[in-house]
């Protein structure tokens, strides 16, 4: 397995591209992994990512908490139809994802910020969507 909190981005993204309800806001070519602010618009962008190892699990596996966040961007109609997409994305994780190389036991969407460009010229809306997962592996 990839480092945990790279392996749960992934499997997010890969969640996300395949929900029809997401990609019906933003296309799969504009829901990726970075930190910059992005050059489509609207887009979904997975980052800031971070792990919290925890040690032992039973049979002999490995157990992190990690975290990534979902910055949201939008321009056209900003803050609704950046809240459109939030709404979409906590309902595409309503349960939890099921990737291969690893379980995750828990998923949090602990919180959503919303915040407008402060240049009053531009229309942008950036929302920011906190997710945590305990996760375990096996080498």
């Amino acid at each position: 397995m990839i480092e945990p909190s790279l392996a749960f981005r992934t499997a997010i993204r890969t969640r996300l591209i395949n929900d029809i309800n997401v990609t019906a806001l933003v296309s799969a070519s504009s829901i990726l992994a970075g930190s910059t602010r992005p050059a489509n618009f609207p887009c979904i962008m997975l980052a800031d990512v971070q792990t919290q190892f925890l040690g032992y699990a039973a049979g002999s596996q490995y157990q992190a908490r990690v975290f990534v966040d979902a910055h949201i961007w939008a321009i056209e109609n900003g803050e609704d139809t950046a809240k459109s997409i939030g709404f979409a994305v906590m309902n595409a994780l309503r349960d939890i994802p099921n990737p291969e190389a690893f379980a995750i036991d828990e998923l949090q969407k602990s919180s959503v910020r919303w915040m407008k460009d402060p240049d009053p010229t531009k229309d942008y809306t950036h929302g920011v969507l906190s997710l945590e997962a305990v996760i375990r592996w096996k080498e």
